[in-house]
């Protein structure tokens, strides 16, 4: 289980990856090379022993040794073919993942649904809690046992684990959704339920799902996945 301490902010994470992607097209020049040392680079991290990431005391400088390391492995080889898919990809999704035996849990203990207009109260609070930075309301508008998972792919340096508890989550979402004149947070239908949306400038750079039993959230879903929101940031618009 992820601690809230170990939230990264998300200007922290867009502006990382960017970096990282700078860095690698400038000595590639190629786009898709560039992304492809990225993830491989977030896989290394991820792949580390929890207490050896812990250790590290400046991610993003180690990220940039791993891509300049790697960037300059490919200049190095013969015809410079580059990594095949199967090297390449993020953390496997695994059907029994904590995420999934939640999901199965919460369908098994919260039988009555809620409405619409419940369900679009409790979300319209939750992001006037969040653009607040109001710790004390946001944690009073989440279940003692609520739960957020963090959806990175295994393409941005976010929390594996879930954080568990009302007072963490809130705690992880402040910090992920740090106030910064770049990023807005606005409602938007996501999954076909009222969900936020997370932009850094123009970018879509998370989308939050909550699931939500009265009039508390119950479970937050936050996807940062690169991948995953490359269809919102040619579709979305706040409302």
């Amino acid at each position: 289980m992820a601690g809230a301490d170990d939230a990264v902010s998300l200007v922290e994470l867009v502006d990382e990856r960017r970096h990282l992607l700078d860095v690698a097209f400038w000595m590639l020049g190629s786009g898709r090379e560039a992304e492809r040392v990225i993830d491989e680079a977030y896989r290394q991290w991820f792949g580390l022993p929890e207490a050896e990431r812990t250790r590290i005391g400046e991610p993003r400088s180690w990220l940039c040794r791993v891509v300049g390391g790697a960037c300059l492995s490919r200049l190095a080889s013969p015809g410079r073919c580059g990594a095949g898919a199967d090297e390449v990809g993020g953390v496997p999704e695994d059907s029994s993942s904590p995420a999934d035996r939640a999901r199965r849990s919460l369908r098994a203990r919260r039988g009555r649904p809620t409405s619409v207009e419940e369900h679009d109260a409790v979300v319209r609070a939750v992001r006037e809690a969040c653009a607040r930075e109001d710790e004390e309301v946001l944690a009073s508008l989440l279940a003692a046992d609520a739960a957020a998972f963090f959806d990175g792919g295994g393409k941005v340096r976010a929390l594996v684990g879930p954080v568990e508890g009302r007072v963490p989550v809130a705690r992880s979402l402040l910090t992920l959704l740090a106030r910064h004149p770049r990023t807005t947070l606005a409602t938007h239908a996501v999954n076909g339920r009222t969900g936020l949306v997370v932009r850094y400038g123009r970018q879509v750079a998370a989308v939050i799902s909550l699931d939500v039993a009265g009039p508390h959230v119950v479970q937050v879903w936050i996807t940062l996945n690169p991948d995953k929101l490359r269809t919102w940031n040619h579709t979305v618009r706040a409302r």
